[in-house]
């Protein structure tokens, strides 16, 4: 079994380098960047990944991410998240399984913050990967290449591109493994902890509504 592992960026130059190391040895690792300004290029080829230049908007990088792959599996990835020891073996097995050829998987999710707004966070996620089938796209998604391409990928979605997807996949093919993918808590330390979790729930309320996605990006800022 062979794994790739794709990930957007745009000006990650700082979070990217535990990211990747945190990867060990996987068959190969495309950085699908969205025209940083900063060292993220530089950062991505020293740590041995294929780098592409594409338009900017995660659902676009992500399509051009897995287009360059060539592996069997394809993991895909946000730049400031980290996968904690022990994830590939999880991986491993999940691939394993003939049955999840037409399956998908994603991490569990944990914040890089010590504080219990972080733990409380982390069980709305939980809740909301368990009752609504609906996890966050911080938390990874590990699906077959013929999977994906049945699916019909993701799509060039400004933003929800992830929610997007998942509601295509369903919670019938969607395991939560135990492996955390551990992300970053800048955004919600910038935004305010209470804001931010308030603003994407509003967001996704807009989408489910019908709002076009272009809209919830200026939204979202």
């Amino acid at each position: 079994m062979t794994l790739s592992v794709v990930i957007p960026t745009l000006n990650a130059g700082l979070s990217l380098p535990a990211t990747v190391a945190a990867l060990g040895e996987v068959s190969e690792i495309v950085i699908a960047d969205g025209g940083s300004e900063d060292a993220t290029v530089e950062v991505a080829a020293r740590a041995g990944a294929k780098v592409i230049v594409t338009a900017r908007g995660r659902g676009a990088q992500l399509i051009a991410g897995a287009d360059a792959t060539r592996g069997q599996w394809l993991l895909f990835l946000h730049a400031d998240t980290v996968l904690e020891p022990g994830w590939r073996a999880e991986a491993e097995a999940f691939m394993a399984e003939p049955g999840n050829a037409m399956r998908s998987a994603v991490f569990r999710f944990a914040v890089d913050d010590p504080s219990p707004r972080a733990r409380r966070l982390e069980r709305m996620v939980a809740w909301r990967g368990r009752v609504l089938d609906l996890p966050y796209g911080d938390q990874g998604l590990l699906l077959h290449r013929d999977f994906y391409r049945a699916l019909g990928g993701f799509r060039p979605l400004p933003l929800m591109e992830d929610v997007d997807i998942i509601r295509r996949i369903g919670g019938g093919r969607l395991r939560v493994l135990k492996s955390a993918a551990i992300t970053s808590a800048a955004k919600w330390r910038r935004d305010g902890w209470t804001w931010r979790s308030l603003k994407n729930i509003i967001l996704l309320n807009l989408y489910f509504a019908g709002v076009p996605p272009r809209i919830l990006a200026r939204l979202y800022g």
